[in-house]
């Protein structure tokens, strides 16, 4: 198997298994944290080559879960406000946090992903960013002009 076909298989595979390759999760990592691929291989604990090789495709799959978990902190981290704003505080922030996390991978902390919609998968990055009650007072202002909205919020605080 040629060089080209592997890349082209691992690819697929990337958006099989993670949602679309990772160089496209990467690559918007680094733009939303303002950082280098090598800054962002070190906050997640992988070698920087190791990094280049799963976006460009020369490798299929992160293998250390405790990798991936990082990348999902980071993730949902870009929609903290002032990350989301570029607050220079808040992702040097985000990105202390991410680095000196130790996650554990389980089937009690990842997101639920299986909904026709989708909307399941917004509930861990919404909990992350405000309590249960926060969520509740952002439903009560959305309610009048966007109730779909409204609902999804009050759905995420209640976890159902």
């Amino acid at each position: 198997m040629t060089e080209s076909s592997n890349v082209q298989r691992n690819l697929a595979l990337q958006r099989q298994w993670y949602g679309e390759p990772l160089g496209d999760r990467v690559r918007r990592l680094v733009v939303a944290f303002r950082i280098s691929q090598a800054q962002l291989a070190e906050v997640l604990g992988i070698s920087a080559p190791m990094l280049s090789q799963v976006m460009s495709g020369r490798r299929a799959k992160i293998g250390n879960p405790s990798v991936l978990a990082r990348l999902v902190m980071l993730e949902r981290k870009v929609l903290i406000p002032g990350v989301a704003v570029g607050e220079s505080d808040a992702i040097k922030q985000a990105l202390e946090d991410v680095r000196q996390s130790q996650p554990s991978v389980g089937r009690d902390n990842l997101p639920v992903m299986h909904a026709a919609n989708g909307e399941e998968a917004a509930w861990p990055v919404l909990r992350e960013v405000a309590k249960p009650g926060e969520l509740e007072a952002a439903a009560s202002l959305l309610e009048g002009r966007y109730p779909a909205l409204a609902q999804l919020l009050r759905r995420a605080a209640n976890g159902d």
